[in-house]
């Protein structure tokens, strides 16, 4: 696998999980103009085609991302433009109904970062590297990290993170909060497919309300979130995946979750 010979970012799709995978080894995966046009492209598939139960997003060669790739000097156009495309990519990865995952090993740093933990859930090898380097580069944070970090973290450990813009392990980052899981480097690829095929075999209307919700109560009043609540279970009741589920615990079995639209 080289970064001349293959697309800069590759996506596959099999039994409804659709996996991103940075794909400039050569470079940690940071990402140049190439591999934001491919990371745009392939979650606007996910949002498009029918049947994707879960993203993952995960690097080729051993690493995560590396953020953004500085090495060829300042791009063409107005920084403010460049911004605005690029947090459209952050959106769009925030906007996905069905459940995210990000497969870390290496590191992930800056973009790369706010990325993975853009993701709903983190799970990471032990030997994985975390960082906020915008500091290090004169930088401030990007790609949601204003956002995502003190909602994560907490406003303390945001800062820090922000301000100092250390490299900390995965179990550092395990321990305050910024990831879900972590495993032997070894373990990775067995534990993250575990989850995911958990994930894909969830209810797929109900796993994208209820992450809707919790997307929008961190900005809402709890009065907002609970009509929030009620408009997403009367979505529930209208579908397949209730039944399903209540047949299933009567019968002693696990529910298959297709989320059809039953309601008349």
């Amino acid at each position: 696998m080289t970064d001349t010979t293959e697309a800069a970012v590759l996506t596959d799709l099999v039994d409804g999980v659709l996996t991103i995978t940075l794909n400039r080894p050569r470079r940690k995966n940071a990402l140049d103009a190439e591999a934001w046009d491919g990371l745009e492209a392939a979650l606007a598939r996910a949002t498009r085609e029918e049947g994707i139960r879960v993203v993952v997003v995960t690097g080729a060669g051993g690493d995560f991302c590396a953020g953004a790739d500085l090495s060829g000097g300042p791009a063409a156009g107005h920084p403010l433009a460049r911004m605005h495309r690029i947090h459209d990519i952050a959106l769009a990865l925030h906007s996905l109904p069905m459940p995210t995952v990000a497969k870390v090993s290496g590191v992930a740093v800056g973009a790369g970062c706010n990325l993975a933990i853009g993701c709903d859930l983190v799970i990471a090898g032990r030997t994985a590297r975390f960082s906020e380097i915008f500091a290090q580069r004169g930088l401030s944070l990007d790609f949601g990290g204003s956002w995502l970090l003190p909602k994560i973290v907490g406003l303390q450990q945001a800062k820090r993170l922000a301000l100092l813009a250390e490299v900390i392990g995965a179990e550092e980052a395990k321990e305050i909060g910024l990831i879900t899981y972590v495993v032997d480097d070894a373990e990775l690829d067995a534990k993250a497919d575990e989850l995911v095929a958990t994930l894909a075999a969830g209810a797929p209307v109900a796993l994208a309300q209820s992450k809707a919700l919790l997307n929008e109560a961190a900005d809402r009043t709890l009065r907002e979130a609970l009509e929030s609540e009620s408009r997403a279970q009367a979505i529930n009741f209208g579908g397949s995946d209730p039944a399903a589920a209540f047949e299933a615990f009567m019968a002693k079995r696990k529910p298959e979750f297709t989320g059809e639209w039953t309601a008349k």
